[in-house]
């Protein structure tokens, strides 16, 4: 288990996101726990305001390729895949490499390209439809956290459960008081909300042996306008 940042080489914002006390409304969260076209390509107080393929995931995928040596015919799972765009890189990177993902929405499902698509399946991520110990490697980005405790629990057992040895997560994190309320006022989704040292406690209480990222104020460029 070692905390490493496989996003190194995903873009920054050009300037710091700047956050206000009243940002995120409970009317904004509710549109985005639906994850349907107004999340993904509305407007962006309510999700990405336009979520689309700009190349940004290449990179990713090749730091997963080479840190987990995927030059073969490995199988990947993606859990919540959106539209794909990551795993296509992965497939483009290493075209024998045999993807996977699950997705909650219908949209996003509806809007991955269709040599994707056949292998996504309609799943929430704390049941996954797979047999045991059947993934090289699975990943789960922005997933564990917006789950409750109890459900982000389940999640990781069944990461551990269906990969083999491989896996990486990234986990909602703060430090200060001042962080937690920076971040939770930022997130439409976000809801368990950890420091780090909990976190390894919640990783090590499910046998949880694979890779892990904090996200948080810092590493999200927020700031308090």
């Amino acid at each position: 288990m070692r905390e490493i940042n496989l996003l190194e080489g995903y873009p920054s914002p050009k300037k710091p996101r700047l956050v206000s006390n009243n940002l995120r409304t409970i009317n904004h969260r509710l549109v985005a726990t639906k994850r349907d076209e107004i999340f993904y390509d509305g407007d962006r107080e309510f999700g990405y305001g336009g979520f689309y393929y700009d190349g940004r995931w290449r990179q990713i995928a090749k730091n997963i390729i080479k840190l987990y040596s995927l030059y073969g015919q490995e199988k990947v799972l993606q859990i919540n895949s959106e539209k794909g765009f990551l795993l296509s890189d992965l497939k483009r990177e290493n075209p024998n490499l045999k993807i996977y993902g699950t997705e909650t929405s219908e949209y996003a499902i509806e809007k991955t390209e269709d040599y994707i698509r056949e292998n996504i399946k309609f799943s929430k991520p704390h049941t996954l439809p797979f047999p045991d110990n059947y993934f090289d490697f699975v990943i789960a980005l922005g997933v564990v956290y917006t789950q409750n405790l109890d459900y982000a629990v389940e999640i990781l057992k069944e990461i551990v459960r269906v990969s083999k040895q491989n896996c990486f997560v990234t986990l909602a994190s703060y430090t200060t008081q001042k962080d937690y309320f920076l971040f939770r006022d930022w997130t439409l989704l976000g809801t368990t909300i950890l420091k780090k040292s909990e976190w390894i406690k919640v990783l090590k209480s499910v046998k949880y042996y694979g890779d892990y990222y904090f996200t948080n104020a810092k590493t999200l460029e927020l700031l308090r306008k």
